[in-house]
């Protein structure tokens, strides 16, 4: 593929989507493995990344991330070709790209790097032609990992529960992709707001819900994924909730958040 000038590539066809909170615990990367488990299901072409050096993402899909010769670690580093790195999920019918610790060490060595925020987009725009849909999990912290990604992605998509100090790490968020936009990436923008472990009955998170849809309105996803038990087992048996329970709330929540979005954007028709 043709690169630019600046050594970007030119724009994939496929959608990149950061999944990314500054605050740990709220659901971020339940998230991108089941969204990416239920577009998968639609028969749409999902690669799942995994940017956190926790490697949770990587773990919820069935892999061990202690046994993995090569990983998104070494693809940064260029110490490994992409097909030595790329799995393929074929239980559950998306790819990845793992993580794990070494992504500590691969942020200590690009740090001093020029260019050192592009490095994960040029590895993913080439690569984004071959899918629908590119969910990048991010670690809960603005980190060289994290503004990685969000100048790979189109867009951000924030997961959030719906209480008062989610508001502050929201509104911190919001100005950390304003300045990458201004700086970095001018196309970046703001997927949608997606309430996690979302308790109707709960006065606060109906507050909290009505303030969100009066200043995003369609930014906040209709679909609220609630507190569920299944769902909170899945990740410790590698699996996303769809296959672990798929009648479950969780997994029904996941699958109408999936539709949701091929409504807003159906982008390719399933292949």
């Amino acid at each position: 593929m043709v690169e630019t000038g600046t050594g970007v590539p030119p724009a994939p066809k496929g959608r990149i989507i950061a999944v990314a909170n500054q605050k740990g615990g709220v659901g971020k990367t339940t998230t991108a493995v089941n969204l990416a488990a239920s577009l998968a299901a639609t028969r749409r072409r999902v690669l799942l990344v995994d940017m956190d050096p926790q490697g949770n993402a990587t773990m919820g899909s069935g892999v061990d991330k202690e046994e993995l010769e090569h990983s998104l670690s070494s693809l940064l580093l260029e110490e490994c070709r992409l097909e030595q790195a790329l799995l393929d999920c074929k239980d559950y019918r998306y790819q990845l790209l793992p993580g794990n610790g070494d992504l500590t060490r691969a942020e200590v060595r690009l740090a001093p790097e020029i260019g050192r925020e592009l490095r994960l987009k040029r590895l993913l725009w080439p690569l984004a032609v071959d899918y629908d849909y590119v969910f990048i999990d991010c670690p809960p912290a603005l980190s060289l990992l994290t503004l990685n990604a969000l100048v790979a992605a189109h867009s951000v998509l924030i997961p959030m529960q719906c209480e008062y100090y989610a508001l502050e790490g929201l509104s911190a968020l919001l100005e950390t992709i304003n300045r990458i936009r201004e700086m970095l990436s001018p196309g970046l923008s703001i997927e949608g707001l997606l309430r996690t472990m979302y308790d109707p009955r709960n006065r606060l998170a109906c507050d909290v819900s009505e303030q969100l849809r009066r200043h995003f309105g369609v930014k906040l996803y209709r679909t609220a994924i609630p507190r569920n038990v299944r769902l909170a087992e899945a990740p410790s048996h590698g699996q996303p909730v769809l296959y672990y329970d798929r009648k479950s709330r969780g997994a029904l929540a996941y699958l109408a958040l999936a539709g949701e979005m091929l409504d807003l954007s159906p982008g390719p028709e399933a292949s």
